[in-house]
């Protein structure tokens, strides 16, 4: 829509008031803004770039919540890290940073390398005290119940959202034995609207993956939790009121950390594409 306004050459300050508001209500029609933001991310890299697109329109989070490494991302949004800082952060982390073997019998490795990695970049804190009120999903692997944590130590919360069964040994929290949170939520919008959040955008980097024809074991293990991750998620569209960003990955492969920077920009350039057309 245009607007064309003429004013006389000795125009009133009252007149040239009128006129700036007129053009600030008419930049603002354009700029939609999401009322008590609340942003659900599941696991990947590509939740940075989100992010990142939700910032530049002036979106900030009235509150987050994460499952497995969406919870790694979740905790540094929360506690204020920028998104330049995060980015980095994404690019310089490997496999290597976030795992080590553990002699033990619940897991071949232990993830306790992310939880130090969340002490280097945060430090010491606890869940509640995030400038953006967080929570982290995980599922008890002893009741299969899942785990809201939005109270205790951050870098234990996000060891145990991330924490794959059968690779990674349970994090122990209160009498119970936590693992990864996609067993139970891997888009955690559930606790969003507890939260106070009213408008709600859920970020999913699974649904739109296109499986091939399995190789090995790898890829037989990988297509079968899509498999039910996709069928979990697609419940979820039909029955919460949520705006979905879904960006398409299939190119690319999540266990290869050296791919992060372009996983970055196409979760950056999907936020946008969606974002344009609410």
């Amino acid at each position: 829509m245009i607007i064309f306004c003429i004013l006389p050459s000795e125009a009133s300050s009252h007149q040239l008031d009128i006129f700036k508001n007129c053009l600030t209500e008419n930049s603002d029609m354009k700029k939609k803004k999401f009322k008590n933001l609340g942003i659900a991310l599941g696991g990947g890299a590509a939740h940075v770039g989100i992010i990142k697109a939700l910032l530049e329109k002036g979106d900030r989070p009235a509150a987050i919540t994460g499952t497995s490494i969406g919870a790694f991302v979740a905790a540094h949004i929360a506690f204020g890290t920028s998104i330049g800082e995060l980015e980095e952060i994404a690019l310089e982390l490997d496999w290597l940073d976030v795992t080590s073997f553990k002699l033990s019998k619940m897991g071949l490795l232990t993830n306790e390398s992310l939880g130090n990695k969340i002490l280097d970049t945060l430090g010491k804190v606890d869940i509640e005290d995030a400038d953006i009120p967080l929570c982290v999903i995980s599922t008890d692997i002893t009741s299969g119940k899942r785990v809201e944590l939005s109270k205790g130590p951050l870098y234990k919360a996000v060891m145990a959202s991330s924490c794959l069964p059968g690779i990674f040994a349970p994090v122990e929290w209160d009498n119970m034995l936590l693992v990864d949170g996609f067993l139970c939520e891997n888009v955690p919008v559930s606790p969003l609207k507890k939260m106070g959040a009213e408008d709600i955008v859920a970020v999913d980097l699974t649904t739109n993956r296109e499986y091939k024809r399995p190789d090995d074991i790898i890829d037989v293990l990988s297509n079968t939790f899509d498999i039910g991750l996709n069928n979990m998620i697609r419940q979820q569209i039909r029955e919460n009121d949520v705006k979905w960003i879904q960006p398409s990955l299939s190119a690319y492969n999540r266990a290869d950390t050296s791919q992060t920077k372009k996983l970055i920009e196409e979760g950056y350039n999907a936020a946008k594409k969606t974002l344009a057309d609410w």
